[in-house]
């Protein structure tokens, strides 16, 4: 009984090993393409385009003045990138932890180009995932400061819409 649950989980761990790969491949790339958009961002902000502050540009398109509905609009802007961010490493264990069954298979049977073979996947695997992992945890940063001097300017900036004329603040205080 338990060896075929065994050879079961060998065996459905062997078919993620594809999945798994290319997943990381996924992300690797995805890391470049984020901080190639972060370095597009960089641009437009240094060059004082609108579309460089994609918290002005959402408030701007809804025509909204709720701070709480503008926050969560950051929160998305990050989501998918601070995911991959923490998936990357995770994948990259998983690629790792899978061809280690085979290669120690093969060190039993004395096959050291099946050693080889198994290893040299486990390795590559975890350096593109930890790469990925490294770039776009630079972008995440990145972005996640620039979200947070967005939403401070227009939240000092609602709250001097909201205020009471001088006078009135004035009389208020007296």
């Amino acid at each position: 009984m338990i060896s075929s649950i065994e050879f079961f989980m060998y065996r459905i761990s062997d078919l993620l090993l594809a999945p798994v790969l290319i997943a990381i491949l996924f992300v690797f790339f995805f890391g470049f393409y984020s901080l190639g958009q972060v370095a597009a961002q960089s641009w437009q902000r240094r060059s004082v385009d609108s579309a460089g502050y994609t918290i002005h540009q959402h408030q701007k398109k809804i025509q909204t003045k709720d701070f709480d509905e503008l926050e969560l609009f950051a929160f998305k802007q990050l989501e998918f990138l601070k995911l991959v961010t923490k998936v990357a490493p995770m994948l990259g264990l998983i690629a790792t932890m899978i061809p280690m069954g085979p290669a120690l298979k093969s060190l039993a049977d004395g096959n050291i180009q099946g050693i080889s073979e198994n290893l040299s996947i486990a390795f590559a695997a975890v350096i593109f995932a930890l790469a990925a992992a490294s770039l776009t945890f630079i972008a995440v940063s990145i972005k996640k400061r620039w979200l947070a001097q967005d939403l401070v300017a227009i939240k000092q900036a609602l709250e001097q819409d909201n205020q009471p004329p001088f006078h009135l603040k004035a009389v208020k205080e007296a």
